[in-house]
């Protein structure tokens, strides 16, 4: 997802994939995904990183900044999924509305349901636009989104107590997508309320895959 980036920037840039995601091992089913998944980008980041994500990597990189400030010197929040922060912003509700077939089509256990479902609102293309290919991995990897939900639904990390958002003090630069669904644009007000020092960037068109299809506009916000 943010290759496209990483070859854009004049400096060393460390990826990984998520757990169950494209090499890396996947996820026991048991261990907490968003916790797991900070624990490996703090063992990648050296001291003053800046730090860069998308989605749910951007509520790892927030994260970070609140448990590790010595591995941050600068944040870039690529469409921060972190709804938790936007409950009584007036998009809230909405958002649940937006979501709820997807949480029906998982309880149900229909994984294809749950991913097109997924993908309506939050892929680049539609469903139909993906190859069968891609539709099998989006399938087989959408249960990870359920995993990750404690963590930027219902702040099970605690980001939102007093002293931890609102003590980060690097800058924080916020980018998202000009069509992305409103609810991102909500997380994104409220955030900046906490870190008043931020800058918010919104990339003409794009939606929220931003950093895969309008790779060029996000590097020039990020300069």
């Amino acid at each position: 997802m943010l290759l496209p980036l990483a070859e854009g920037l004049n400096h060393r840039s460390t990826l990984f994939d998520l757990p169950g995601h494209g090499r890396s091992p996947d996820w026991d089913g048991i261990s907490d995904y968003h916790s797991l998944v900070t624990g490996i980008a703090a063992g990648l980041a050296a001291p003053a990183t800046h730090l860069i994500g998308h989605s749910l990597g951007a509520t790892v990189a927030l994260r970070l900044a609140v448990e590790r400030p010595d591995l941050v010197s600068r944040l870039t929040l690529i469409e921060p999924v972190f709804f938790a922060v936007a409950t009584r912003e007036p998009e809230y509700p909405a958002h649940l509305a937006r979501f709820a077939p997807f949480q029906a089509a998982r309880l149900r256990g229909d994984w294809v349901g749950a991913a097109r479902a997924f993908t309506a609102v939050w892929g680049a293309a539609g469903w139909d636009g993906l190859s069968q290919t891609a539709q099998a991995g989006f399938a087989r990897r959408i249960h990870l989104i359920a995993a990750a939900t404690p963590a930027t639904e219902d702040d099970t990390a605690g980001l939102l107590r007093p002293g931890r958002i609102d003590g980060i003090d690097v800058p924080v630069t916020l980018i998202r997508g000009e069509n992305s669904p409103p609810i991102i644009r909500a997380v994104h007000r409220a955030l900046a309320v906490l870190m008043p020092q931020c800058r918010q960037v919104v990339v003409p068109g794009a939606r929220h895959m931003v950093a895969a299809t309008h790779p060029d506009a996000v590097l020039k916000a990020m300069a």
